[in-house]
């Protein structure tokens, strides 16, 4: 085993997809891991990717503790089965309790390493992986009051992942606003934004003193003719395509210095859009904890 991609609840078959175009070689599941005997390579959709795994015998639950003790202190563990003997290894182990993040939070930066039990007497374990967070989840005390819908913790992930989130004095651009959860989630960290949509937004957001909102098409606006904004922010529901054109648009007009934008796809997932979103240099693509049958693409003026 040389790589294990840890897929989001329910998206496995599209993981599966895009590891079989990245050349990840045969796969075989453990609960949403997908093992493989290939060395790693890139995956958008996996929530977590352990690149180092190695398999040891261990007779004991004691054993499987030890052995994991000897090399690092933290660790996570992902359990698909073996319910109460993976609960026991990890009464055995270090604690690593990880509580909701309360928002503005940047990452965790502890090292952090992962296993799980194939089998009553075989450990894998990966003493590095690509997320900080366990098994990729990302909990935050959420706000059940103010914001018009769920969609605010995705934004409130990005700018965590980021380490960096709106702040007074810098401006946002928002579009496609509607109903107006991202624009209060920038304007709740005391930046200006400005809404773009056409539908109004929920009538607490647009009577927030630092949020102007205006009716029109985010795809209309002409980024040549906008004032620069420190942030640009996207949730609309587009045709990943259209989306990435308009996301190439902003960026050659140098209008923005950071783009967090979500990728959303209706019906089959468009791989190729996805890879192009990826290769736009000073970018990245991740599927959050937080998206459903999205990718979520990050951008700014100095390389991330």
């Amino acid at each position: 085993m040389r790589s294990a991609y840890l897929a989001p609840p329910g998206f496995e078959a599209v993981m599966a997809q895009e590891l079989a175009r990245h050349g990840a070689g045969d796969l075989c599941w453990h609960g949403r891991l997908a093992l493989s005997a290939l060395p790693p390579v890139p995956c958008l959709w996996a929530l977590d990717i352990w690149d180092a795994p190695e398999e040891h015998a261990v007779p004991s639950i004691k054993g499987a503790a030890r052995i994991m003790r000897a090399i690092q202190r933290n660790w996570a563990g992902y359990a698909p089965t073996l319910h109460r003997r993976s609960a026991l290894v990890t009464d055995a182990l270090p604690p690593v309790r990880p509580r909701p993040f309360t928002f503005p939070a940047a990452a965790p930066d502890a090292h952090l390493g992962a296993w799980t039990l194939l089998s009553a007497d075989r450990l894998l374990l990966s003493r590095t992986k690509s997320s900080p967070f366990v098994n990729g989840e990302v909990p935050f005390v959420e706000n059940r009051t103010d914001p018009p819908s769920r969609a605010y913790l995705k934004l409130w992930e990005a700018l965590l992942r980021l380490g960096r989130w709106p702040v007074a004095g810098e401006t946002c651009l928002d579009l496609g606003a509607c109903p107006g959860g991202w624009t209060w989630v920038a304007a709740s960290s005391g930046a200006h934004v400005t809404a773009i949509d056409r539908s109004p937004l929920a009538e607490n957001v647009a009577g927030l003193p630092n949020v102007t909102c205006r009716y029109e098409s985010a795809f209309g606006l002409d980024p040549e003719s906008c004032d620069p904004v420190d942030w640009l922010f996207s949730d609309i529901i587009a045709y990943p395509a259209r989306l990435l054109a308009l996301a190439r648009r902003w960026i050659a007009a140098g209008r923005a210095a950071r783009i967090v934008m979500t990728i959303k796809f209706q019906g089959e997932t468009d791989h190729d859009t996805a890879d192009a979103f990826a290769a736009i240099p000073g970018g990245r693509v991740l599927h959050l904890w937080h998206n459903k049958h999205e990718l979520t693409f990050f951008w700014q003026r100095d390389p991330l």
